[in-house]
């Protein structure tokens, strides 16, 4: 770590001890305003990746540990965390593929966790025993799988797999005893599973229509012919998407945008028939599930880039207060059978995610886990701020901005960091990368270009059939704001994303001359490929896909024409590109020949592949590579 102390100037005497020949109170005016320099440290990627992600609130039978996922080892395992603040139990011994913890048994210590292999994203569902040996529940090649709840009689599971048509997940019914399992809905109509009702009986169901419409159905498994009912009839185009279902299974709480901007919670009941609003705010209900017991519902609000949640006590129709809680965002809500104890996450900008544990009633907290690095300060951290801009049209873009100590006494680089997507978005929260690179004096503002999720319907459309183009002209314009900050290097600005972030910055760096550097992080580079060879269970919402961006068989000219990859000579500066290996969205050969387009050109790129990764990085030891070449390479060419 560099240290940047203050710099004290002893003022010299008349005996010029120090050799000074600076008069005395030219001295002493110097140490003034050297005195108003800031005190901080910047920090190596090494010492930001010391801390630790946890995530995970599954809390087990007897109300004594929670079961997290944990990336102390350097890769995601599972761990028992008593909740009487005792050391972590590390559960599952994985040194290759990351484990991440789905749930405990509901009447003893068993889990069930999944994993994929080496970032493929065909996630197996597994189950833990008691003894420590490991089972795949959802064994052969090619399939993926993942759990979609326990039935209420605590005897039985659900589970999703596409192993029968790799297109289509169907529902399966497993027995917690033997593991044995039946086919409960064989999905031919092509439908999404959502989710299903605790008494095992009814399954949500969504189809796609079109990117901005979709239809919610209810399947019945007590009738023999399976048949689906639509529930939500609308005019035009309308989204929805279940949330869950009550605990007693009479209703279904779904999600839609039919009156207004916005995403609201609806209950339909499934007797009657009819619907009522659940919940709604001035921004999208992001979602809501219920207490085991039935007596607490948490909803979850994504107020401008910021999770908001409420814990309503619904047997007395009141919020439920909690004790005084540390600055940051409530996250992983989850409660105990008995509703006695709640667990759940705080997080903010400059620290990662900690568990909390609070006994209802009682007048304190207790902090489970220390996920930070004690060497890192966080007054040397930045807080992001929420920053809006006009774009070439007049139209406002948000997204957060964090200004680095540095800026304080020196004009500093600047990047626009895109997120994936293309319907993404930007967050508060703690980010070791970006920290990193703020740290080390790098401004960084986190676009939310039009096309972002999270600020309405409309806004969310602008970018429709104009990728490339409109969200492409917002980077830059992006820029232009940047360059009206009195601390930024106007002319010290660069690009970074990943995914569709990634093709941003492709698009930015060969369609335009506006940018320093670009830092590409497995980005689409050809739409016409990444089109036609999406994995197969994607196939429920492939329509959305060609309604936003183009069908390739109909729009491949069009798709062609933004597309990087064909433009790649006409890059004029650095460019660093990074890959996994295993990628199933954007495939390797996408980087690779986007990298030889670029050196076509005579332009450099440098080119960074993980043979152990897919689309994002699990492994911490690769996170910390990735992180100190966005470094190098920034340093360098920035």
């Amino acid at each position: 770590m560099i240290k940047f102390p203050l710099l004290i100037t002893i003022i010299c005497t008349g005996l010029l001890l120090f050799g000074c020949s600076k008069p005395a109170e030219e001295v002493a005016k110097q140490a003034v305003i050297e005195e108003e320099k800031p005190v901080f440290e910047t920090y190596s990627a090494e010492e930001f990746f010391k801390t630790t992600s946890v995530s995970g609130s599954s809390i087990n039978a007897d109300a004594s540990a929670v079961l997290i996922s944990n990336d102390k080892t350097g890769i995601f395992n599972a761990y028992k965390m008593p909740l009487d603040g005792s050391a972590p139990i590390q559960l599952t011994q994985s040194t290759v593929d990351a484990v991440f913890a789905v749930s405990w048994f509901p009447k003893d210590d068993r889990i069930l966790y999944t994993a994929d292999k080496g970032g493929d994203e065909l996630d197996h569902l597994y189950v833990r025993e008691l003894s420590g040996s490991i089972k795949d529940l959802t064994p052969g090649k090619d399939l993926k799988a993942y759990f979609v709840g326990w039935h209420e009689d605590n005897k039985q599971f659900f589970v999703a797999s596409n192993e029968r048509d790799p297109k289509f997940f169907d529902v399966y019914r497993y027995q917690n005893d033997d593991y044995s399992r039946e086919l409960i809905y064989q999905n031919a109509a092509g439908y999404s599973v959502e989710t299903i009702s605790p008494n095992g009986q009814y399954i949500a169901l969504s189809k796609t229509n079109s990117n901005a419409d979709s239809n919610l159905y209810l399947a019945d498994l007590n009738k023999a012919d399976e048949l689906t009912t639509l529930i939500a009839e609308h005019q035009g185009d309308v989204e929805h998407s279940a949330y869950t279902f009550t605990r007693d299974s009479k209703r279904l709480i779904y999600s839609t945008d039919e009156f207004g901007e916005y995403k609201q919670a609806w209950a339909y009941d499934i007797k009657a028939k009819t619907q009522a609003l659940n919940y709604a705010a001035d921004w999208d209900v992001s979602f809501t599930y219920f207490s085991k017991d039935g007596r607490y519902q948490v909803t979850g609000v994504n107020a401008d880039a910021q999770t908001k949640i409420e814990i309503m006590d619904l047997k007395i129709k009141q919020p439920l207060i909690l004790p005084k809680l540390p600055s940051g965002d409530l996250r992983g809500v989850n409660f105990s059978a008995d509703a006695n104890l709640v667990i759940f996450y705080i997080n903010s900008d400059t620290s990662p995610s900690n568990l909390y544990v609070h006994q209802l009633g009682s007048k304190r907290i207790k902090r489970l886990t220390n996920t930070g690095n004690p060497n890192i300060i966080e007054e040397n951290l930045v807080v992001g701020e929420i920053i809006r801009f006009k774009s070439f049209d007049g139209l406002e873009i948000p997204g957060i901005l964090y200004k680095p100590k540095q800026a304080a006494t020196e004009k500093v680089p600047a990047l626009v960091w895109i997120h994936g997507g293309p319907g993404g978005q930007s967050r508060k929260g703690y980010s070791a990368t970006i920290q990193h690179l703020v740290n080390n004096g790098y401004a960084i503002f986190r676009i939310n270009n039009r096309g972002s999720s999270g600020y309405g319907k409309t806004f969310f459309h602008l970018d429709d059939k104009k990728h490339g183009d409109h969200d492409l002209k917002d980077v830059v314009y992006n820029k232009y704001y940047l360059q009206t900050l009195d601390w930024v290097d106007k002319d010290r600005i660069g690009v970074i994303g990943g995914s569709y972030g990634g093709y941003l910055t492709m698009a930015a760096m060969a369609f335009t001359d506006e940018f320093t550097v670009g830092v590409n992080i497995f980005g689409v580079t050809n739409w016409v490929r990444t089109l036609e060879s999406i994995p197969p269970y994607w196939e429920a919402f492939r329509q959305s896909l060609y309604d936003e961006l183009g069908d390739p068989s109909t729009d491949r000219e069009r798709l062609r024409s933004i597309s990087p990859v064909f433009f790649g000579d006409k890059v004029k500066s650095p460019v660093l590109v990074v890959q996994g290996k295993n990628d199933p969205r954007v495939l390797k050969i996408e980087s690779d020949e986007m990298v030889e387009s670029i050196r076509s050109g005579g332009t450099f790129v440098d080119y960074l592949v993980f043979d152990d990764e897919g689309h994002g990085f699990s492994k911490k030891a690769n996170r910390i590579e990735a992180s100190n070449k966005y470094l190098s390479f920034l340093k360098t060419y920035l």
